[in-house]
């Protein structure tokens, strides 16, 4: 399972992207947490903490303490991150409030573990989705969903609802949703299409030499009309 990560955080008063870019500046990170039971409150973190803890974590569907203002922690989901589209750092963090009997919903990555048996076949392993949205608990939210391929042979999948998840976490996708399957190996190349094109470039040779004829005929039709004009 996740760990949860404490976040210290600070509340502040102030808004307007000036006041946030200003915020930016000193290093820090606008935020706000909400949820039932919880007034929106206007927050700032440390961002470089908070880019440590996502460069720690599988993904960015994590669950953490806030301790806002040095107060007792409250636990929050981070539920949006939002980037700079040029730089990639974030911008803003949107946690929700929750507590341990509040149902979450996450998308977590998918890993590949093992070797499939149909590769040493010749096969390839076509991983069609990456990441897997979930519902849980937030003591059983999972770091990464981990599927073992070795038993898939040639033109073997599993699919969503073939994947064993661990307790208390379900799929809201659907079950017969491919996750992933081994391949057959392309067909080797045959010779026919180097003589289908010998074939053409000599159909296109003969054409050549065809219209190269008919312009002679055509030539010399022409000389002999004229050697008959000037001898009338």
């Amino acid at each position: 399972m996740a760990k949860t990560i404490t976040i210290q955080a600070e509340t502040r008063t102030r808004s307007g992207s000036g006041v946030l870019k200003q915020l930016r500046r000193e290093g820090l990170l606008p935020s706000v947490i909400y949820g039932k039971g919880i007034e929106n409150i206007n927050l700032k973190i440390n961002a470089k903490t908070f880019r440590d803890i996502l460069a720690h974590s599988s993904s960015d569907s994590i669950v953490v303490n806030l301790e806002i203002d040095g107060n007792e922690s409250q636990m929050a989901f981070l539920k949006d991150v939002q980037y700079d589209a040029l730089s990639g750092q974030a911008l803003h963090a949107d946690f929700r409030a929750i507590d341990s009997k509040t149902t979450i919903t996450a998308n977590i990555p998918i890993v590949l573990t093992g070797t499939a048996a149909g590769i040493k076949a010749g096969g390839v392993v076509d991983h069609l989705i990456h990441t897997m949205e979930v519902t849980c608990l937030p003591g059983d939210l999972p770091e990464t969903i981990q599927i073992d391929i070795s038993p898939l042979g040639l033109g073997e999948s599993i699919l969503v609802g073939e994947v064993q998840l661990p307790s208390g976490v379900t799929s809201t996708l659907n079950e017969n949703v491919l996750v992933v399957t081994i391949g057959k190996p392309a067909v080797a190349q045959t010779e026919e299409p180097a003589e289908g094109a010998e074939t053409a470039a000599e159909g296109t040779e003969a054409e050549a030499e065809g219209a190269e004829a008919a312009a002679e005929s055509g030539e010399q039709a022409s000389e002999e009309k004229a050697e008959e004009a000037a001898a009338e």
